[in-house]
């Protein structure tokens, strides 16, 4: 039986293939202190380099996904540049290279800063309806170090996120899903979660983990090197997972009519 690391900021749990990763300081409304920060970090590790773990779900206990980080805590790292990075970790930021492995992402309540800036690390993210949005580092001298930078104006276009990367003003979950900074609005934080879960279950189960594993690396290398250097890739790299045992069941799934069976060779 897999026992896996306890936490005192972040609660983590198995369902399935899927790992449920929770933020858990509601009584700091989910703020990031290092020790927080370590933990995801290590969090995300066990994601990566877990063959029995296809899907990751973030999202947060309590009424808030995040107010950002505890500067208090915080600020000496940012200061001098140096936050740690535990051995086994990946960057909670998700700023350390390719992921293998798609992280769906809930959210309700205040989601500040950093809220965004993991939002935008994940793959699939979702809402709640009372969700309220800001990016206030400019409000507060400083500037996003966390990706808001590179992703926002990737993601949702120039305008929209010069809007508010430069204002620091607040928006709601209609605006977040207007300029596709969410894919789903929710009616609550429980719903929220369940769609997550839900579509976080769709890819682990009924998903090809080689041809997730594929997608997202063709996606990565069209981002980082430009889309001749992913078309170059797609042939050879579809024929080789024509060649795996995956691809096999999936053909035969299809004939015998039938759920595939999967098992990321």
């Amino acid at each position: 039986m897999t026992t896996d690391p306890a936490f005192d900021t972040l609660t983590l749990r198995r369902d399935g293939h899927v790992l449920l990763i929770g933020l858990n300081r509601p009584e700091k409304r989910n703020a990031f202190n290092v020790a927080m920060l370590t933990e995801l970090a290590l969090a995300y590790g066990l994601l990566e380099f877990d063959d029995a773990l296809r899907v990751g779900v973030l999202f947060a206990h309590g009424e808030h996904f995040t107010a950002g980080l505890d500067l208090v805590d915080v600020a000496p790292y940012v200061a001098s540049g140096d936050l740690p990075m535990p051995e086994g970790g990946r960057d909670p930021w998700r700023l350390d290279g390719d992921w293998t492995k798609p992280v769906v992402a809930a959210a309700q309540g205040r989601c500040l800063t950093l809220g965004i800036e993991l939002l935008l690390a994940a793959d699939i993210r979702v809402a709640a309806q009372d969700t309220r949005f800001a990016q206030i580092e400019v409000l507060r001298g400083i500037y996003p170090f966390g990706g808001a930078t590179l992703r926002l104006p990737r993601q949702t276009g120039w305008g929209n996120a010069m809007r508010w990367l430069l204002t620091g003003d607040e928006f709601d979950a209609a605006e977040a899903h207007r300029i596709g900074l969410v894919q789903e609005v929710a009616p609550d934080g429980d719903a929220a979660l369940a769609r997550a879960r839900e579509i976080a279950h769709t890819i682990a189960d009924r998903a090809a983990p080689l041809g997730v594993r594929a997608t997202l690396a063709s996606a990565h290398t069209a981002r980082r090197e430009g889309d001749a250097a992913a078309i170059a890739r797609l042939r050879p790299v579809v024929a080789e997972l024509f060649g795996t045992a995956d691809a096999a069941e999936g053909v035969q799934s299809f004939v015998e009519r039938r759920a595939a069976n999967f098992q990321g060779r």
